[in-house]
């Protein structure tokens, strides 16, 4: 996927119950922002909404790209691999969350979804969140790994000196949207 294609693409974005909320909003605001974004689908695990609100994470932002759907609707357009999303982030992604992705589980719209993702050999990037891992972390990641996903450990770096927070956060973001080449206009690479 390349953000200067002319061809418009679908996304999906699944906030769950990490801790780690304004991954997920930056993710939202920085996909919003690009041209070739024309749709992006937006879904909440019941834990991921309550620590949004938990985290006191500023509202959605406001898009007409983005559509919001519920976790338990697997007849949503994201749980099909003819609705044509060409990635999918799930930014937090909580043990839960990757412990299901890694074992096939599909009974919410997110895990089904990343099984989407997966078995149509398309972009599926999981931002995990927790600290330290134990071996069952490594091994699910290991196996969403295999299975074709990108395990993207929101761990902030420093080498371009962000002024604060949010910087750091906006930079992890870019970094990972770069991963299903959305270059967003936050940090140019290789610079």
């Amino acid at each position: 996927m390349n953000n200067n294609s002319d061809k418009a693409i679908k996304v999906i974005v699944a906030i769950t119950g990490a801790s780690g909320a304004l991954y997920g909003r930056e993710t939202l605001r920085q996909l919003a922002a690009l041209d070739n974004i024309r749709h992006i689908a937006l879904v909440f695990s019941e834990n991921g909404s309550k620590v949004y609100d938990y985290e006191k994470v500023m509202d959605i932002p406001v898009s007409s790209k983005i559509e919001v759907f519920d976790n338990h609707d697997l007849f949503a357009a994201p749980s099909s691999g003819s609705a044509g999303y060409q990635a999918m982030f799930i930014t937090p992604c909580s043990m839960g969350t990757l412990a299901a992705v890694a074992s096939g589980l599909a009974s919410t719209l997110i895990q089904r979804a990343a099984d989407v993702q997966l078995k149509e050999r398309k972009t599926l990037v999981c931002m995990t969140r927790e600290a330290p891992l134990s071996l069952i972390h490594i091994e699910n990641m290991e196996k969403v790994t295999r299975a074709g996903g990108i395990v993207f450990p929101a761990s902030p770096f420093f080498y371009h000196h962000p002024k604060d927070m949010q910087s750091a956060v906006s930079a992890l973001v870019s970094r990972m949207l770069s991963f299903a080449g959305l270059n967003a206009p936050e940090i140019e690479w290789g610079k």
